[in-house]
């Protein structure tokens, strides 16, 4: 017999504003953890409503320090940190908006650090190869690809 813990309604609304004070969270996310904990529908609304309402769920500030961190922790690009924002559902507004928290200068100095560092620890003798892992890796990381080819010709031509 599957045994899941059930939650009175306070004890639910308690567990989701810790959920969402300890980081910040998208709906997405809210909605996901509230569908485990198997609560009827208007439960899950009632406590959606109440943690939008008492700011313990905002999707713009979500949106905002998951852009800063992910850029500058992981050192991401915009097209990789647009894409994982859609992927939890964030409106296009709120991505926009996100992306307004990466200054331009620090985006092309992150950038170009993080290619010449990858350039030097790819131990490849065929320029080709060297080239090719590099693109793929910056691509990954969600920099656009002009900015990569760009780069990574530089960084051949230099060689």
């Amino acid at each position: 017999m599957n045994k899941t813990k059930s939650y009175t309604f306070e004890e639910a609304t308690k567990r989701m504003e810790n959920y969402c004070a300890y980081q910040e969270r998208c709906h997405k996310e809210v909605e996901s953890k509230l569908f485990e904990m198997n609560l009827i529908d208007i439960a899950k609304e009632e406590i959606i409503l109440h943690l939008l309402k008492h700011d313990f769920l905002n999707e713009e500030r979500f949106a905002k320090a998951y852009a800063r961190g992910k850029f500058n922790i992981k050192k991401w690009g915009k097209q990789r940190i647009v894409r994982e924002l859609k992927f939890r559902d964030v409106s296009a507004y709120n991505i926009k908006s996100a992306l307004t928290e990466i200054d331009e200068g620090d985006y092309y100095k992150t950038f170009n650090a993080l290619a010449e560092k990858r350039y030097q620890s790819i131990n490849e003798l065929n320029s080709y190869k060297k080239s090719k892992k590099l693109t793929d890796y910056l691509l990954y990381r969600g920099w656009e690809t002009d900015l990569v080819y760009k780069k990574v010709k530089e960084l051949m031509l230099k060689k």
